[in-house]
């Protein structure tokens, strides 16, 4: 009899054992079934064209800046994603570093600030290293942090440039607006950009200055 149950007791834990396998194949089977079931597609991104126009803007000061000048560099950088910083230059260098630094930045535009005296602040825009170049006196800044009802922009997204009439009766006024073009104009498809559209950037011309204007929807 003892024989006997231990061979019961054998054959019932050799089939326990060939049992186990099947009911695991069954889940597996099972489980596979369901991955199958819940499969989805991802949507393509929004902006998916292909990135073009390889404009790339160099945005820094020279030494000597106010808090007011650098607020405006970091709302200028803010504000175009395709944009890249720099140190402060050293007044006792020349102009013509700044090709220099374009190249090794890999940019083609340049928007230098100027402190004279620490008084006067001038703008450069150029396009680098063939030119055109245009020098601005800077008054009446105002930054972002000093407005008030401001929009929901998001960061990164493009904006739409308006220009004053004035700009296509003059050459030298055509000259400029090609410039800001060029320089203030998101390049579409930027990899840091967004595909919106909820801001403007306003250039018009009265008492014969320049007027540039952010509105936010």
């Amino acid at each position: 009899m003892a024989a006997y149950r231990r061979k019961r007791g054998l054959s019932s834990e050799t089939s326990n054992k060939s049992k186990k396998p099947k009911l695991q194949k069954n889940e597996e089977e099972n489980e596979g079934a369901a991955d199958a079931g819940d499969e989805f597609t991802i949507p393509p991104p929004v902006s998916g064209g292909k990135w073009t126009n390889k404009e790339r803007v160099l945005i820094f000061s020279s030494r000597g800046i106010n808090f007011r000048t650098r607020h405006l560099m970091q709302d200028l950088r803010r504000l175009m994603p395709h944009s890249k910083a720099d140190t402060k230059m050293d007044r006792k260098d020349k102009l013509l570093v700044i090709n220099e630094l374009c190249e090794m930045k890999n940019c083609n535009k340049c928007v230098y600030f100027e402190a004279k005296k620490k008084k006067d602040l001038y703008m450069w825009i150029t396009n680098s290293p063939a030119g055109p170049s245009a020098k601005f006196l800077v008054q009446n800044i105002h930054t972002l942090a000093e407005l008030k009802m401001t929009g929901n922009c998001l960061k990164g997204s493009r904006p739409l440039l308006s220009f004053d009439p004035v700009f296509d009766q003059d050459p030298y006024l055509s000259v400029l607006k090609e410039l800001f073009i060029q320089t203030f104009g998101t390049p579409r498809y930027h990899p840091k950009s967004q595909p919106f559209v909820d801001h403007v950037f306003t250039f018009s011309v009265a008492d014969n200055r320049i007027w540039f204007r952010n509105y936010q929807i």
